[in-house]
Parts: C-alpha cells; structure tokens; sequence
C-alpha cells in the first residue's frame, strides 16, 4: 500500500519524519505531531500562541493534502503538565473554532524539544483524490 508523505512549504522539514502521511488505498491521512514551531523553526512564547501555532501547523498539513478541519476523524493533544490547560484550550478554540473532532487529552512531563508546552497529532479520512 503506498504512503504519499505530506510536507508543505513553510512548516521546517526533517529527513527523519513526514509532517503527515496519506495511506492512499484509504485516503486516511495521519498527521504527525505539531508543535508550536514557526517557518524559522523556533518555538516560541506561552501556552496559548504555542497552541495557536501547532493548530495552523497542523491544518496546513490538512490542507495540503487536500482536506478540511471538517475531516478531521481523531486529534491527540499532548500538553506539559505545568501548562495552563484552559488559556491552551481557549487559543485553540480561535483557530479550531467548533469543530467537533474525537479528542484525546494527556499531560506529559515533557515533549522531544524542552521548549515546545504542547504537541497535537490528528488522523483525518479524505475525501476521494
């Protein structure tokens, strides 16, 4: 079964992982995890523009591949515990808005870069190619 790797301009890239797969003989798409990091790679600031960032990073993946938040079947979020989980939850309704996606929540005691607070990966079913 071919996997398409998903990369979009502007989201810093990496040898060693794909910012979000396409298993085509499903059109599911599995997007990796998405931190708050800009096109210059760095991650930057509190909770809520780290979560800000990660979701634009994630519908870009989204819409690269050809999808919308609507498609959107499953989205883990991994949050440090010593964030502040409501100004997270609060910045991340700006960008998701009511998008009723199955969610899972876990706090972690930290993520693979020491400064990034929060990471979220999403699995999406897409429409036909």
């Amino acid at each position: 079964m071919p996997i398409t790797h998903i990369n979009p301009p502007g989201i810093p890239g990496h040898p060693a992982y794909s910012q979000g797969t396409i298993a085509e003989a499903g059109r599911t798409l599995y997007i990796g995890g998405q931190n708050g990091v800009g096109p210059d790679g760095a991650i930057t600031g509190d909770i809520a523009e780290q979560t800000r960032t990660a979701l634009r990073n994630l519908i870009a993946v989204l819409e690269a591949a050809g999808g919308e938040k609507t498609d959107v079947a499953k989205m883990t979020i991994m949050i440090v515990e010593s964030a502040d989980l409501m100004a997270a939850f609060g910045a991340s309704r700006e960008v998701w808005g009511d998008v009723p996606t199955a969610v899972s929540m876990l706090r972690v005691v930290g993520l693979g870069r020491p400064e990034a607070l929060i990471e979220i990966e999403a699995i999406a079913a897409l429409p036909p190619a």
